[in-house]
């Protein structure tokens, strides 16, 4: 019982990871020590699955997917991101600068944190993260698209952001943003509109079966290269989730309706503001807080 309740608490935390553009759930189930069983599990759904599903033998299904563990842990993770999704809504709202600098933080130390797991830093390491990093502070330089309420468009969202979210470093709402659809999926969830959260799950649920079984692939074959590269998209995101910026283009969404609202296309980074003393308080509890999420995943293994 007690290991189920230390499972769930990690899946709260990566739900509330998953929530912020910028913040990888993935993330935190590879500092929570959860991470390759999370992948294997999720790898394991395949066509003998679905034969113990339609032969009616659900212990053994059960059995073959991990159930237990991933029940849990995903109870866990949706629970975060119900509870949270109104919370984060109103600091990004009032507090935006505080906000940023407390997932600045998180996500520093992230990088500190995944690169000590790299077994060897030799030549193809040191590109591996070169070229990581590179693609990822490309990634946030791309201008937001305006998105679409489309099934079609909320399936596919889904299904890329679910393929993100389960990369450390590579966040699944900043996916999510960039396509157009963070906010439409945000307010879905606060306003628990479940028809759009069906769509965006259909397309989740996908996404995520067929992605994990080339992640585990890659992993159980290259995992060197791969952690150094996951590393790189951690330092890369940072330029996202600097705390001062300006927008420079914008776009009115459902103009006319009641559903209007202003989404930023482009933004730019700026020099820190008066209110960095306070900044550096959130961003050094951000850290804080993931190297307590890594001795906590230890000593709970």
């Amino acid at each position: 019982m007690l290991k189920h309740i230390q499972l769930f608490l990690k899946g709260m935390a990566m739900g509330a990871a998953d929530v912020v553009p910028g913040v990888s759930g993935g993330t935190i189930a590879f500092i929570t020590g959860i991470y390759e069983e999370l992948i294997g599990s999720i790898s394991s759904v395949n066509k003998d699955t679905f034969k113990l599903l339609f032969r009616g033998q659900f212990r053994e299904l059960w059995t073959s997917i991990n159930g237990n563990f991933l029940a849990v842990l995903f109870a866990g993770i949706f629970t975060s991101i119900l509870t949270l999704a109104s919370v984060l809504t109103f600091t990004l709202e009032h507090y935006p600068i505080l906000t940023w600098s407390f997932f600045f933080g998180l996500v520093a130390a992230s990088v500190w944190m995944m690169g000590r797991t790299v077994k060897q830093w030799n030549v193809n390491a040191l590109l591996a993260f070169l070229i990581g990093t590179v693609v990822a502070y490309a990634i946030t330089e791309m201008g937001t698209t305006a998105g679409s309420d489309a099934p079609w468009y909320l399936v596919l969202s889904g299904a890329l952001a679910i393929c993100a979210m389960i990369l450390p470093g590579i966040s699944g709402s900043f996916i999510l943003l960039l396509l157009g659809a963070y906010s439409t999926v945000l307010a879905a969830v606060a306003n628990r509109e479940l028809l759009t959260i069906a769509y965006v799950g259909i397309g989740a649920v996908v996404g995520l079966l067929l992605f994990s079984k080339g992640l585990k692939f890659i992993f159980e074959r290259y995992y060197n290269f791969t952690i150094a590269l996951l590393s790189g998209f951690l330092l890369g995101s940072l330029n996202k989730l600097w705390p001062w910026k300006e927008v420079l283009e914008t776009f009115t969404k459902h103009a006319g309706t009641e559903k209007e609202e202003m989404v930023a296309l482009s933004v730019q980074n700026l020099a820190p503001g008066s209110d960095w003393p306070t900044a550096l308080i959130f961003a050094l509890f951000g850290a804080a807080l993931v190297l307590g999420l890594e001795f906590a995943g230890k000593k709970l293994k």
